[in-house]
């Protein structure tokens, strides 16, 4: 298609105004896991040895967490229940993304009276009314926002509420209306360590799962407006092309299950091979529309950044050789994952927030995460360069 013809096609006008992150303030090491295992499991038992084998090779050096390990929460010799963990994230929780949504809108230059719509994800907590009632709440927001919290996506979430928001802000540029929507995900992962302790001292070595090794504790939210939502903002990135798939005959090798003392993960050993197959094919489709609205001809995967979900080393490592990129192009995702972890939902947030922060980098950016399904989200996006100043110039 000539160039001229990919100009005539207008990009949807989808801003991201500002993002947060939010951490909580411990960082657990590899060794302190390991302590705190032996202290309240068997550690000759199969599973569990084996669990540890891995955490000391994950290429995780800290983990950030709302725990310490030491006291507090999940150290007592009676484990919590799932009760407790509720309660526990309806308190920590809802603190961490609310910090994180005024990170967010003090980037964007909006008051909470602005926000026309929010969107929200957790996989670590399931109660009603859902934890972004109470954010919401706590931050001042509109009774009458539109209020959207998703549910069952996992790792996938964070780019799933900007697909979500997305489409929002399409709807309402269809109705000549101003958008601007609040998105955030908070995931309180560590919660779970003595459900998944116990669930690996009672496994066989060859079916122990790997999630009291990988995951964190974080919040992160965005903004985004559409043309008409978006007044004097200085866009971060503008969203330019999206889409998800389920991978068919693969959703018993992610799950995410409550039991009587927490949430318990299902990770295969297949899962980063099956997660991979999904990526060179949506890839193909998304830059298509993604150069359509650029103008930029014959984009290919050495042309973009890429924030991949730090779902894990053998995840990195498989997206890397099979798309061919160097580390500098999954800087941010690799760092993310070396210093805090697998925060799920929010993680990908996280790489983009941090992305923005790493030197000039590329113009044009991949976001791509995984969840059970196994599903697979992708968005394509373009950095909002700030205009130099006139002495810049001269």
């Amino acid at each position: 298609m000539p160039l001229h013809q990919y100009n005539e096609r207008k990009a949807p006008g989808l801003w991201i105004v500002g993002l947060g992150t939010q951490f909580p303030e411990n960082l657990l090491r590899p060794e302190e896991l390991e302590l705190f295992a032996r202290k309240h499991y068997d550690a000759k038992s199969g599973g569990l040895r084996k669990l540890l084998a891995i955490n000391r090779k994950t290429g995780i050096e800290t983990r950030s967490s709302v725990l310490d390990l030491k006291t507090g929460f999940a150290a007592p010799s009676e484990p919590p229940t799932i009760s407790d963990i509720d309660s526990h994230f309806r308190d920590v929780g809802v603190k961490l993304a609310v910090q994180a949504c005024e990170k967010a809108l003090r980037e964007a230059g909006l008051s909470p009276e602005d926000i026309t719509h929010t969107v929200a994800v957790t996989c670590t907590n399931q109660g009603n009314p859902g934890y972004d009632f109470l954010v919401n709440e706590r931050l001042g927001l509109s009774p009458n926002v539109d209020r959207t919290l998703l549910h069952g996506v996992g790792c996938a979430g964070g780019l799933a509420t900007m697909r979500a928001a997305a489409q929002m802000a399409l709807a309402g540029t269809a109705r000549r209306r101003p958008v601007r929507v609040l998105a955030f995900a908070c995931e309180l992962c560590t919660l779970n360590v003595r459900n998944e302790l116990a669930a690996a001292e009672a496994s066989l070595p060859e079916d122990v799962c790997v999630a009291a090794a990988l995951f964190s504790d974080a919040a992160a939210a965005f903004v985004l407006t559409n043309d008409l939502g978006r007044g004097a903002a200085e866009a971060v990135y503008e969203v330019c092309a999206f889409d998800n798939a389920v991978l068919p005959g693969t959703k018993h090798h992610m799950s995410y299950l409550i039991d009587p003392f927490g949430f318990r993960t299902v990770l295969s050993k297949a899962v980063p091979i099956l997660t991979t197959q999904t990526v060179v094919s949506m890839f193909d489709r998304l830059v298509t529309e993604y150069a359509a609205y650029t103008g930029k001809m014959l984009l290919v995967p050495d042309n973009f950044d890429w924030a991949l979900h730090p779902g894990g080393d053998a995840i990195i490592k498989g997206v890397q050789d099979l798309m061919s990129l160097t580390d500098e192009q999954l800087g941010a995702s690799k760092k993310i994952y070396r210093t805090r972890g697998n925060a799920s939902s929010a993680a990908v947030l996280i790489v983009l927030d941090e992305l923005r922060g790493m030197g000039k980098g590329k113009d044009d950016v991949v976001a791509m995460s995984f969840g059970p399904g196994l599903s697979i989200e992708m968005a394509m996006l373009r950095r909002c360069r700030a205009k130099p100043l006139v002495d810049e110039i001269i």
